[in-house]
């Protein structure tokens, strides 16, 4: 797919003259909102042109670099200060991890990572989450699913989808069964009512549904999912569901 190259043409008003005085142009209402600023980061040459290309053709999109690998793209992120990344995780040098880990997981101010990668289960995608990364994304996404997730992110919200996140890192937390000591003490800050909120967060319920199950406002929840991610200092609910399965709140179950 080629990009069509009308997002960098503006139309040039009185252009042709009409024998009469133009009437005052008025101008179509706009969305006032700053373009997403994009940097895509993908060792492939044709993979990370290939990404960047296509998210260029959304005017509420704006491709401010590429990196080839990790170094690059934490060096470009940080004279750049773009809003979202879209990380390969797996790259020579400094791979995806690393890169996560300094651009998001020291500072709460830094980009939304998204993870590109090529399996759904792929222990190398759980420790970018862990890292700081907000969601993940199989290679071979469709343009609209790609558009809709950087978009997602960078409204600052957690890319999760249940069935696909949850069992990503359910599988991995298997592997690492003692629960994490820093993670249940930083649980002890929760009230009662913010860690069941937090339980039913990590079990995949989105805001409507714990609302419903907990019989309050879904304002009510959306205060308590900020104060958990605030006591925490999480970025996102990628992050709590992380933190669930670590701290042992939610023990994972294996389908075997």
């Amino acid at each position: 797919m080629t990009a069509g190259g009308s997002g960098g043409l503006k139309s040039e008003a009185g252009g042709q003259g009409s024998g009469r005085e133009a009437a005052p142009s008025v101008s179509p209402p706009v969305d006032s909102s700053p373009a997403v600023r994009i940097v895509v980061a993908d060792d492939h040459p044709v993979a990370r042109a290939g990404f960047a290309a296509l998210l260029d053709t959304q005017p509420d999109f704006t491709v401010v670099g590429t990196a080839c690998d990790g170094a690059e793209a934490v060096r470009i992120c940080r004279e750049l200060s773009p809003d979202v990344v879209l990380m390969d995780v797996r790259m020579p040098g400094m791979d995806g991890i690393e890169a996560t880990r300094q651009l998001a997981g020291s500072a709460l101010g830094g980009p939304r990572i998204l993870i590109l990668t090529t399996f759904d289960l792929d222990e190398y995608v759980y420790d970018a989450l862990r890292a700081g990364a907000s969601g993940f994304l199989l290679k071979d996404v469709t343009a609209e699913r790609l558009f809709d997730a950087v978009r997602v992110i960078a409204a600052g919200d957690a890319l999760l989808a249940p069935a696909v996140t949850r069992r990503l890192i359910s599988e991995f937390a298997l592997l690492h069964p003692k629960p994490d000591a820093p993670s249940v003490a930083a649980l002890a800050a929760l009230t009662p009512r913010e860690t069941q909120v937090l339980r039913l967060v990590a079990e995949g319920l989105s805001n409507p549904e714990i609302a419903a199950r907990l019989v309050v406002t879904e304002e009510t929840v959306k205060t308590h999912v900020s104060r958990v991610l605030s006591k925490l200092a999480l970025r996102d609910r990628t992050q709590a569901v992380v933190m669930a399965y670590e701290s042992g709140l939610v023990v994972p179950r294996s389908g075997r």
